[in-house]
């Protein structure tokens, strides 16, 4: 693999290499942008581009660098997540990769570290990365990932260039669905509507298990009735079952009121995500009320980020679904 074979985000990339080819890397990058777009993936790569041993200004991920890179076991580039059992990344953490950063690199290269999510620095750790980020090691280069800057001090993030990514086209992923996973026309199609611009939802998805969850919820959603106050609590539980199966019915539920707001507003078949259940959509868009898709899709959204932040899963999921019930 290399940069050309990166799937999007031509702006972004243009950047990373040009500043790679002509020796202006700054100290320290920030990567917004939704989930699996890919800003793991060109951080890695641009780590590798630094230390390939094959190709100058770009990666072969063939060559032991590349490799090692890739396995996270490289001497010179440290991927810094929460420790194993814990929900944050700490200022233990912070603290040793501070002096990591301030020893020579065993390669003589650039030494890395890339922060996954960077949001998940307490405020202590964000505290301590700032006195590396005023005054950089020689030689050092950091990568702080997040879906949204906002959880990240101002202080922070001024000391980082800021890189924005966006959602890819359906276009894309479906093209890389065909080609590169050898799905079949029709499902990748199905699949780029579903992931709502991010691939890495995508690439390990069981479809017909998809397919099957789906009715499930929309089964529980066509239920809910304005006032059933005990069918939306008795909802909420099937749906907290586990925190990935939660968060997999925020993300949908979030495209389905969506998908009801966009319809209802312009007709337009070709922006619906849901497209195989165009005939509900056209149903109840035809009753809906665009104001308070917009309040369930703003719910929707701090349903996720409560449910990562460890909040109870069956009372955030009951929150929105009540409030789904009040204003039907």
């Amino acid at each position: 693999m290399s940069f050309s074979q990166i799937v999007g985000h031509q702006q972004q990339l243009e950047i990373v290499r040009r500043a790679l080819n002509h020796g202006r890397l700054h100290h320290a990058y920030l990567f917004v942008g939704m989930e699996g777009v890919g800003k793991k993936t060109i951080a890695l790569g641009l780590a590798k581009a630094i230390h390939c041993s094959a190709a100058a200004g770009d990666f072969c991920g063939e060559c032991a660098d590349c490799a090692r890179i890739q396995d996270g076991n490289h001497a010179d580039v440290r991927i810094i997540e929460p420790l194993a059992g814990k929900k944050e990344i700490s200022i233990q953490q912070i603290r040793e990769l501070e002096k990591e950063l301030n020893f020579r690199s065993f390669s003589g290269k650039k030494k890395i570290a890339i922060l996954d999510p960077a949001t998940l620095m307490n405020l202590s750790a964000q505290n301590a990365l700032l006195k590396t980020l005023e005054e950089p090691p020689r030689d050092s280069l950091l990568i702080l990932i997040a879906a949204n800057g906002g959880a990240l001090l101002p202080t922070l993030r001024s000391r980082c260039l800021r890189i924005s990514f966006g959602s890819l086209a359906r276009d894309l992923i479906s093209g890389f669905l065909v080609s590169r996973k050898g799905l079949a026309a029709e499902t990748a199609e199905f699949l780029a509507a579903m992931s709502l611009g991010s691939l890495g939802a995508v690439v390990s998805i069981d479809t017909q298990e998809l397919l099957e969850r789906r009715r499930e919820w929309v089964r529980l959603i066509s239920g809910l009735r304005a006032g059933d106050y005990r069918a939306a609590t008795d909802a909420a539980e099937v749906l907290a079952d586990s925190k990935d199966d939660s968060l997999r019915f925020l993300e949908w539920i979030e495209s389905w009121f969506r998908d009801l707001l966009v319809y209802s507003v312009t007709q337009n078949q070709q922006a619906v995500v849901n497209v195989d259940m165009l005939p509900q959509i056209q149903q109840q868009s035809a009753t809906a009320d665009c104001e308070r898709l917009f309040s369930r899709i703003a719910e929707a959204k701090a349903a996720v980020g409560g449910i990562q932040r460890n909040l109870n899963r069956r009372m955030v999921i009951e929150d929105l679904l009540l409030n789904t019930v009040e204003a039907s």
